[in-house]
């Protein structure tokens, strides 16, 4: 699983198999101290996850088993909206 952070939206009308009734949203994947790692992704999202939500985000065949359709076209899929985390100081 990844740290995210929710950036923006998807709005697609026409979708493949399995995606329909799927919202879309963009994520910035973040390391401990919330700064932008890596680039931006989209994630399917089940669990009304909104713009500016740190969320967790997972990929590959576990994101794709949450999609209601098997074999959908899913690779990252939002697990959970984060309500708070800290870390102990990373050295660099």
């Amino acid at each position: 699983m990844l740290l995210a952070k929710v950036v923006g939206s998807v709005w697609a009308i026409q979708k493949e198999k399995g995606m329909e009734n799927i919202k879309l949203l963009i994520v910035q994947p973040i390391n401990l101290l919330r700064e932008p790692i890596g680039t931006h992704i989209v994630a399917m999202d089940r669990i009304g996850a909104g713009v500016g939500e740190f969320v967790l985000i997972t990929q590959g065949s576990p994101a794709q088993k949450l999609a209601s359709e098997k074999n959908s076209p899913i690779d990252a899929a939002i697990v959970g909206i984060i309500d708070s985390f800290d870390a102990e100081e990373v050295s660099k």
